[in-house]
């Protein structure tokens, strides 16, 4: 379509790219806004103001920028020592853990953006009685008990029953109007006032923990416990200290240990676990007091000693105990290894944790676990790798306190006590749960108690040991959180002051020293300097002793040379580590045996070693290998590494001791480049000495830019974990390099360009990292983190008159000309002075211009703005640097918009205006940015379909930039930018479904804005109708109105250029949504529209500003255009209803339509069967549905939402001035919104579970928390909460961070919430049905009230509706109102209503007597009223038809449903009666004696009910009730019609289509038969004559003929049916179901009748689908001929006086094809068991007769036969076809066997066989599935006649197997081998030998006789032809058997030779002489001849 044309996007590059255009409709494109701010400013002036005010006005500026204390987990900020001068560095980090964060928050007024505040379930809601349908059919057992009280219309009289409480005031109003005034006000109570708050609400998270372990271990030793991650074979966390020593053992130790420190008292310790796996391990470790002896000598008493052999070894225990004091007085500082245990601790956390929820990984990796200074925790978050690990073992959150028992305690091995050796024990431990060397246990056992952590508790401290929050309040024992080292990298910035360094001697080797140095201790000290003294107190202590230390001692393996040692020294390092710090190590040996000679030191020097903490000015880590000097220390030894010093090493200078070095430090960065970049950066800060030394190198001052240039670029290419560490950091410094020019030796130093592409850099490899988690944006979470918590402007110079800063900035003196210089450089910019001015003249013009400002206004910053640098570095940008910034522009624009709110906080609001806030020159950079954004996401779309996710991302970003430039720029200016985005999208060749979704999405976050109703103006809409030149609406027709004005109300409705303009950004999303809607298919695109407008709805419906009515109305007349757009695409809705429970109306049997719904609605619709959920498929017709369900239900709820809060008086004119189309139009979407939000049935679980819910929400109805004030507690009482746990995430959730979920997806995940709810989902959706309901009632009530003309078609239209919401699952509050209304409809249209609306009426009438039979009190009532009214109102001229429509209902109502309940109804009609009496107008009228006489015949109709009720579970006698009651009105015949209708649905239920089709064939039939009588056309049908072809027993119904009843009477025959097209319905429903029923030819028969009508009414259509239909029909009799399977016949007599009225009668029982006996006696004798009781019933085995004499006068008897169907044989030349031969059955035949002595079966020659035939009433098929016998013929065949029908019989079988087309060589060879086989008994050659052998004496049997000799003389023959034909279907393996069959047919055919020769001689003399001679003669002649 497009035509090639160039387009230039402003790109900095300005390269021509030429563009091909989609031609997008013309009122598509966006419309030139309003200058908003120059509107307003008029608008305040004008009167408007009210509502604006009432608004919250436009306030002042809904950002506000504020400091947030950093929420602190310990009870004070933990930061380095005082008095001590800190290094820039540390400064900077120190600052940037401690300073509060820095917030852009919008005004509290934000609570309801378009991220739905949950509605609460806590709402006040009106506890429903629904009526829904009521129980399935009663039992059998209550069948039986009601059997006794057979109810006719004779024993029971109406009267004694009491009526039902009357509803008041029925006919007590003055006037129509009072009437409807007193129903409106009715209805208007109790209302909800927000429609959504009943609409489904969404869910929250839970969070993930800790670990929590307590130790519990029996005996005077020390333990030490830490994580290991077997895995990843590495330690996790640090060691925890504890012991359990009783106060005897510690005062042994008093000695060594002069004070205990509270905080070494802990005995419990919180493990965090950032990455759980399945292996980790818990290991203790236990030590104590050294003793002399191997590890396993001072094992061995545990080891021997057992508990019961105490006695025994008292004196060896008491002589240990006392060892035990020795040693601990004597070595109590020394320690020795001595045993350890483990446990798995995931696997505890998995078994305790039986009972969870599997956590999804969401839960754990986006919860809120993170407390944001536990930097253990955060990474669950951060890192990507969480979500790879096994979850099911890890799910560290969800399981149970657990207490564990170790008993397995392991000695440690002297030699193996290094970790490698631990984790090789470990995992042999995890294979086979011991170590695999015989390691040796230790009697004894560990009990630890272990529980997740979900709070702090109390008494805790940090790894620093300073307590956290909560702290306790008296003395209580502390418990200690354990540092973590993660398995694998965090990634998440540094955000508290922490400074460890942990020191792991791991390994001496003394092995070559020939000392006798084997106890070796080492001593380790932290010095300061190099005297003894100097040895800092920074060592952290164990357990039970002082909390810091100066010297630590390593365990002391006894007698080893070379030790492992497995120690943990924990040091807090100086804040400023200086070159004489160091680390000294003093090795020992200890002497555990005291000899005589020697007192005093049990320690022997050996040597020294040390380590400085710096080298180069960074501090050492890692694995070291140090020599050891055995002199004393040399003088400044510690300046150097322990190399230099020439004095006297141990083993030459030797590496002897190794060690490894690791620091936890949120201070030292440990990366060389960011360690280079913070170095030169504070360079520039002053204070600096030149050359600057860097590491080895030195810099001079004129190298310091090209350095700083250099590290700056090598940023991003430091390693992840560091940069993310220092991120905060790194990025701040970048942004002050970017906002200050820097002087440097004199020159002014322009980095900001170097300084934004790194932070490009940065930004681009933070995405593309795998291991760091992104958003649903795809935004990297810890940029959004630092951009809304940490970023705030650079800060200005601390000191401007310091000499030494190195800032470009002057006094303030010369600001003007500053300014000036600003303004000039501005031109080229501070950033790149490179790129030259553009043109000058102008900007001198603009330079004046500001200048001028410039001395005005107090200049607030000298400096260069930033917000307007970083716009200008993203347009000047270039390459690589430029499309990454444009990729990641979500990162810049928070950024502009963050430094644009600091930058307006600061202007003085009062005198700057908001246009003149930022410079021309900015929003020219801000349109630039606004429209290559726009380019790059056309570019994307059209050019890189891969990329369509990222250009959706852009495309969000984008929107939400502008969404905040709302909030501080201009409006105006902002529209515009709008204008352009919308304008230059559809420029670009996309397609229309991509096109609406960009532009969709960004216009709906656009309209999150807090102001959006402000910004679209919506005070300026027309909140009521125009005052009308004409009197009141009501009182006079509209004509007189003027025309315009009945145009502008319409034009409010529809989408008009005005309303565009004014309304902005309504206008926008409504075209969007009018255009997705017009588009062909069901797309993303238009769910996505309705979702947004929805949501929008939903915001202002539950936002606080918006409760008074008029700020409603004018909110709903914003969006009046909607309703236009919605009427216009009904036909798009899907009205199916949206989600259908199970157990719902749709699943129950008794509710499915009737028949064939297609065919139904053919007939006008059927106010009987089919109204109710299929009245809407008359609409379904107009176009396919094209959006789903769901969306379908949104759009609804939003045209609902308009009219429940648009002004009443509008909507009275908008209904007058509507033409009829529209109207229509208007009524069928009401129609539809009826059915959409009906109420579902729920689940019977879910009813279970609404019995506790019941309570739940009596309480919250007491609490009397209404919807909204516990909404807003829900949504806004957490606005803005910053508490630990949640700040960096929760942010996320609140305010504007909520970007990332701009997915909003309203829940639609419904279905797993339910239990969570505390008022049931049931109570909800039924308040939603009746709100929404009554909003339809609502709106038909204003349309009734105020269309005075065309009255006729608009209140059959508003009937139709209201009849239709009464099909539908309604609440009682609905019900009464909708009574009322239809109440007033019969009070005011009555005539009009019985006269034009006679079917609606018919349905009328149905609808309100359903109702009158409901169990609930208020329905009934409500119904009754109803039902009176409608009599009393047709009582003067259409009382006979209406009778006839409420007997017809009646009839209808009780046939159909099984679960009717009947009392109710009796009751109701008692109550219709007690209003007629107490009608004192009408007392002298006829109407209550005719209304008594028709509750009489109600009831009678009733009384058969209860008899059908009784044999419900029994088809057959139900079908004969309902037969009868059909017959019993022959007279009436709109009701046999009805109650023929009945049975047909009944069979069709059944399965019984022939039947049913029988049914709906008699009810044409009837119809015909009126017609004939009304109307005498040739093509119809000669009454029911014409029939006879499909069935004979159609001709009953002639018999009601014009004798009888003439069809002109008022009243009859008044249905629907009695129609041409109601015939031609019911014939084609009977030929769908005969065509179900497989009687294809029965098709043909039927629609032989059709078709003459069809070609009458040139009705060509109908007629090609009927031929279409026949095609098919005789289609199918070609291919499924003789497969088809009909009925199969029994005969069943029922015996015995228990059967009632069926006693000694017998019937034909038609069953389905293949029936055997067994299932038909089988179920008949359940049934009947059931009701006499298993010993009552007896079923008889035989055929023979029954002797009546015989039985037992108490039992009942059953005898079953099966029949054939039996026909003459005259009648068989007719009935040549299977069907043929199963069609119009009315004789059956069965056959008993029998002998002359009794016994059934005998020899061959004794052998009788009685014949019995049957006829019964009518012909099968009937309308009934069992007939009665009428007739009974037997007759008994001889022994010769039995031989005859035999063999005729086996014959015929031969002759058919032969001459078939494909023959079936089994199933002849079956035949044959029963015809010639040789061993066959009484086979045929046995019945020659009895009957043929000799010729009888009797001649009475001489043509018997010869009779059977032709038969064998035939059926040799036969047996000939099938062996030949056999010959020919053998296989070659046959060809043995064929020779057998052969031989055995000659021997047959030989033996039977002589027999079949020999003829009765007297059988061929002529029986008569006849008279002429001739013949005679010829006669004999012939005879002669032939002997």
């Amino acid at each position: 379509i497009g035509s090639q044309k160039n387009n230039t996007p402003p790109s900095a590059e300005g390269q021509f790219v030429p563009v091909s255009i989609y031609i997008c409709p013309q009122a598509y494109d966006a419309v030139e806004p309003l200058d908003l701010e120059e509107f307003l400013m008029s608008q305040l002036r004008s009167g408007d103001s009210a509502l604006m005010q009432e608004f919250g006005d436009f306030p002042d500026d809904d950002l506000k920028v504020e400091q947030v204390e950093k929420e602190c987990r310990t009870i004070r900020h933990s930061v380095p020592e005082d008095g001590v001068e800190l290094d820039p560095h540390v400064r900077d980090c120190v600052k940037s853990y401690t300073q509060p964060w820095l917030v852009v928050s919008r005004s509290p007024l934000t609570l309801f953006s378009l991220y739905f505040p949950t509605p609460n379930r806590d709402t006040t809601l009106t506890p429903l009685f629904l009526s829904l349908p009521q129980v399935k059919s009663p039992t059998l057992t209550t069948l039986t008990d009601d059997s006794g009280r057979t109810l006719t219309s004779s024993d029971f009289n109406l009267r004694c029953l009491t009526p039902d409480q009357r509803v008041e005031g029925l006919l007590a109003f003055s006037s129509h109007e009072e009437l409807d005034r007193f129903n409106q006000e009715s209805r208007q109570g109790n209302r909800h006032p927000e429609l959504f708050a009943l609409y489904p609400p969404a869910d929250e998270v839970r969070r993930g923990d800790s670990v929590f372990v307590n130790s519990n271990v029996d005996e005077p030793i020390f333990a030490t416990m830490a994580l290991y991650d077997l895995k990843e074979k590495k330690k996790i966390s640090e060691d925890f200290y504890c012991d359990l020593n009783s106060e005897q053992f510690k005062n042994f130790l008093r000695p060594h240990t002069p004070h205990v420190d509270h905080s070494t008292l802990a005995r419990s310790a919180i493990f965090s676990i950032t990455y759980p796996a399945p292996d980790i391990f818990l290991v203790i470790k236990i030590e104590k007091v050294l003793q002399q002896g191997e590890i396993s000598d001072c094992a061995d008493p545990y080891i021997t000693f057992r508990e019961c052999d105490s006695a025994k070894n008292k004196d060896k225990l008491e002589k240990l105990r006392g060892q035990a004091e020795a040693f601990c007085q004597r070595l109590g500082r020394y320690r020795m290894p001595f045993a350890w245990a483990t446990v798995n601790i995931m696997e505890v956390i998995s078994t305790a944790a039986v009972d969870r929820d599997v956590t999804d990984s969401d839960s754990l990796r986006g919860g809120k676990s993170s407390s944001i200074d536990r930097r253990a925790q955060l990474p669950r978050r951060n890192s990507e790798r969480y979500s790879t690990i096994e979850e099911q073992l890890c799910n560290v959150s969800a399981f149970k306190p657990a207490t564990i028992t170790i008993s397995t305690i392991f000695k440690q091995e002297g030699d193996r006590l290094s970790d490698e050796d631990l984790l090789k024990f470990l995992a042999e431990i995890k294979k086979t749960s011991t170590p695999q060397r015989r390691v040796k246990t230790i009697s004894g056992c560990i009990k630890l108690d272990m529980s997740p952590v979900h709070d702090t508790p109390l008494a805790c401290l940090s790894t620093e040991l300073i307590p956290l929050i909560p702290v306790a309040e008296k003395n209580v024992r502390p418990i200690k959180e354990v540092l973590e080292f993660p398995s694998s990298e965090v990634y998440v910035p540094h955000n508290i002051y922490r400074n460890l360094l942990y020191v792991y001697p791991q390994r001496l080797n003394f092995v070559n020293r020939l000392t006798s140095a084997r106890n070796i201790t080492i001593k380790i000290q932290f010095m300061s300097g190099e005297d003894p003294s100097c040895s800092l107190p920074v060592i952290f202590g164990k357990s039970s002793g002082a909390e810091f230390l100066k010297e630590v001692y390593t365990p002391v393996t006894y007698h080893n040379k070379s030790p492992d040692f497995y120690e943990e020294v924990k040091l807090a390092l100086p804040a400023r580590p200086t070159e004489r710090h160091h680390l000294l190590f003093t090795f020992y040996h200890i002497s555990c045996q005291q000899k005589q000679n020697q007192s005093g030191s049990c320690e022997t020097l050996i040597g020294y070693s040390w380590l400085p903490i710096l080298n180069s000015d960074r501090l050492q880590t890692g694995q070291f290998c140090l020599p050891i000097i055995l002199e004393r220390l040399p003088v400044n030894y510690s300046l150097h590494t322990p190399e230099v010093p020439p004095v006297k090493w141990m083993e030459s200078h030797k590496g002897l001791f190794n060690l490894e070095i690791q620091a936890v430090s949120s201070v030292h960065t440990q990366d060389n480049h960011l360690e280079r970049f913070f170095t030169l950066c504070h360079a520039l800060e002053g204070g600096a000495t030149f050359p600057l030394r860097v590491r080895e190198e030195k810099i001079p001052e004129n190298k310091l830019e090209h350095e700083l240039k250099l590290s700056i670029i090598s940023l991003s290419s430091s390693s992840l974990e560091p940069l993310v560490l220092f991120l905060h950091l790194v990025l701040d410094k970048l942004f002050t390099l970017i906002m200050q020019p820097m002087v440097i030796a004199g020159q002014t130093a322009n980095l900001a360009q170097i300084a934004f592409e790194s932070v490009v850099s940065i930004v681009n490899s933070l995405h593309n990292s795998q291991e760091l988690i992104r958003d649903q944006q795809g935004r990297n979470s810890l940029l959004a983190t630092y951009l809304y918590w940490v970023f705030r402007l650079p800060d200005p110079p601390r000191d401007v008159q310091n000499a030494g800063s190195r800032y470009s900035t002057m006094g303030r003196a010369t600001a003007a000309t500053v300014g000036t210089m600003l303004l000039q450089s501005r031109v080229r910019s501070s950033s790149n002075p490179d790129i030259p001015a553009p043109h000058t003249s102008a900007e001198d013009a603009e330079v004046k211009n500001i200048l001028s400002v410039l001395t005005t206004v107090c200049v607030v910053s000298l400096l260069q703005q930033f917000h307007e640098e970083l716009a200008l570095q993203m347009v000047v940008s270039t390459g690589v640097c430029r499309e990454n910034a444009y990729k990641y522009a979500w990162f810049f624009f928070e950024l502009l918009v963050k430094s644009m709110a600091q930058h307006v906080s600061q202007l003085d609001k009062q005198s700057v205006p908001r246009r003149s806030r930022f410079s021309d020159r900015f929003k020219d950079d801000i349109t630039t940015i606004v429209s290559v954004v726009t380019a790059e996401i056309g570019t994307i779309l059209v050019k890189q379909q891969k990329e369509v996710e990222q250009a959706e991302k852009v495309n969000i970003s984008l929107a939400f930039f502008l969404y905040d430039l709302m909030s501080l720029m201009d409006r105006g200016f902002v529209f515009q930018l709008v204008k352009n985005y919308c304008n230059q999208m559809s420029a670009k060749s996309l397609s229309m479904p991509t096109l609406i979704s960009m532009r969709l999405e960004f216009l709906r976050i656009l309209c999150s804005h807090e102001h959006y109703l402000n910004l679209s103006l919506f005070f300026s809409s027309p909140a009521s109708a125009p005052a009308s030149p004409c009197p009141s609406i009501s009182s006079q027709s509209s004509g007189s109105c003027s025309f315009q004005e009945q145009q502008r109300i319409l034009a409010l409705f529809e989408l008009s250029q005005e309303f565009k303009q004014q309304h902005y950004l309504t206008g926008l999303l409504l075209t969007e949504l009018s255009a997705a809607l017009d588009m062909e298919s069901e797309g993303y695109g238009n769910r996505k529209a309705i979702n947004a407008i929805y949501s929008l709805l939903c915001s202002h419906d539950l936002d606080h500003r918006c409760i008074k009515t008029e700020v409603r109305s004018k909110v709903a007349a914003l969006y009046l255009p909607l309703v236009g757009i919605i009427i216009d695409s009904t036909n798009y809705l899907d009205f199916t209803g949206t989600y259908t429970d199970t157990g719902g109306p749709e699943d129950d049997l008794e509710n499915t339509p009737l028949i064939n719904q297609s065919v139904a609605m053919a007939i006008a619709g059927n106010p009987f069967n089919t109204l109710g959920r299929n009245v809407l498929v008359s609409m379904q017709g107009k176009s396919i549905a094209t959006l789903a369900a769901d969306t379908s239900r949104h759009l609804l709820v939003c045209f609902l939402w308009v009219m429940k809060n648009a002004d009443r008086s509008l909507i009275q004119r908008w209904t007058v001035d509507m033409p009829p189309s529209q109207l229509n139009k208007l009524l069928e979407l009401l129609t539809i919104c009826v059915s959409c939000f009906e109420y579902r049935v729920m689940s019977t679980q879910a009813l279970q579970k609404s019995q506790q819910a019941k309570l739940q929400l009596e309480e919250a109805l007491l609490r009397g928390m209404g919807a909204r004030g516990e909404m807003m507690r829900r949504v806004g009482g957490n606005v803005f909460p910053v508490t630990s746990r949640n700040i960096a995430w929760n942010c996320f959730s609140n305010l504007r961070w909520r970007k990332d979920l701009t997915q909003w997806r309203q829940t639609n995940d419904r279905q797993d919430k339910y239990v969570a709810t505390c008022v049931p989902e049931a109570l909800i959706s039924g308040n939603l049905a009746t709100e929404s309901n009554l909003i339809v009632l609502d709106l038909l009530e204003t349309i009734v009230q105020v269309r005075k003309t065309l009255y006729d078609s608009v209140v059959g239209g508003v009937l139709k509706v209201l009849l239709h919401s009464l099909t539908c699952n309604q609440s009682t509050t609905f019900l009464s109102h909708t009574f009322s209304t239809l109440r007033a409809l019969v009070v005011k249209f009555g005539d009009l209503l019985f006269e034009e609306e006679a079917e609606q009426c018919a349905d009328l009438c149905q609808k309100v007597l359903q109702y009158c039979s409901s169990p609930i009190d208020e329905n009934r009532s409500q119904a009754c009223a109803t039902l009176y009214l409608i009599m009393r109102y047709s009582y003067s001229n259409n009382f006979s038809r209406v009778k006839m429509q409420v007997t017809m209902s009646l009839a209808s109502l009780v046939g159909k449903s099984s679960d009717f309940q009947e009392e109710y109804l009796r009751r109701s009609l008692r109550t219709i009666l007690a209003y007629a009496e107490e009608d004192t107008e009408m007392q002298n009228t006829q109407l209550p004696s005719q209304a008594d006489e028709l509750l009489r015949n109600l009831n009678s109709i009733l009384s058969d009910t209860v008899k059908m009720r009784e044999f419900q579970e029994d088809p057959e006698m139900l079908m004969d009730l309902m037969y009868r009651i059909a017959k019993g009105y022959q007279t009436s015949p709109d009701l046999r019609l009805t109650w023929l209708q009945n049975m047909a649905e009944k069979h069709n239920n059944r399965k019984c289509y022939t039947e049913s089709a029988m049914c709906l064939v008699h009810a044409a039939a009837l119809v015909a038969e009126y017609l004939s009588m009304l109307e005498d056309h040739k093509y119809l049908p000669v009454g029911s004559v014409t029939f006879q072809n499909i069935s004979p027993n159609v001709l009953e119904e002639s018999a009601v003929s014009d004798d009888i009843l003439s069809p002109d009477e008022d009243g009859v025959c008044s249905g629907r049916y009695f129609t041409e097209s109601g015939l031609v319905g019911l014939l084609e429903q009977a030929a769908e179901l005969f065509s179900n029923g497989g009687l294809y030819e029965a098709v043909n028969e039927v629609y032989k009748i059709i078709v003459p009508i069809l070609e009458a009414h040139r009705d060509f259509r109908k007629l090609a689908s009927t031929h279409d239909k026949l095609q098919r029909a005789f289609d199918n009799i070609i291919q499924k001929g003789h497969k088809r399977m009909f009925g199969t016949y029994f005969r069943v007599g029922f015996y015995g006086t228990k059967f009632g009225d069926l006693d000694e009668r017998e019937f034909i029982y038609k069953e389905p094809g293949i029936t055997h006996l067994p299932e038909i006696s089988h179920r008949l004798e359940n049934f009947y068991s059931q009701c006499f009781g298993d010993d009552t019933l007896i079923m008889i085995k035989d055929s023979t007769p029954v002797d009546r004499k015989q039985l037992n006068p108490n039992k009942a008897y059953i005898q079953i036969t099966y029949v054939e169907p039996y026909f003459d044989d005259y009648e068989m030349k007719d009935r040549l076809t299977n069907f043929e031969k199963n069609f119009n059955l009315r004789r059956f035949m069965y056959t008993t066997p029998f002998t002359k002595t009794g016994r059934p079966r005998g020899e061959l020659y004794e052998q009788y066989k009685r014949k019995t035939i049957l006829t019964t009433m009518h012909a099968f098929p009937y309308v009934k599935t069992r007939i009665n016998v009428i007739q009974k013929e037997e007759f008994d065949l001889t022994p010769i006649e039995v031989a005859i029908e035999d063999m005729q019989k086996k014959t015929r079988e031969l002759a058919v197997a032969t001459h078939r087309e494909q023959p079936d060589a089994k199933m002849l060879q079956m035949l044959l081998q029963g015809s010639v086989g040789a061993t066959v008994n009484q086979g045929p050659l046995e019945v020659a030998q009895v009957f043929l052998n000799e010729i009888p004496a009797d001649p009475k049997l001489f043509r018997h006789h010869n009779k059977l000799r032709l038969c064998f003389k035939e059926f040799i023959m036969r047996c000939g032809e099938a062996v030949e034909k056999n010959k020919h279907l053998i296989t070659s393996d046959q060809k043995e058997y064929q020779q057998e069959l052969k031989k055995n047919y000659n021997r047959l055919r030989e033996s039977l030779r002589p027999m079949l020769e020999r003829k009765i001689p007297e059988l061929y003399k002529p029986i008569i002489r006849p008279r002429d001679s001739f013949k005679r003669l010829s006669f004999r002649r012939a005879q002669e001849e032939n002997s």
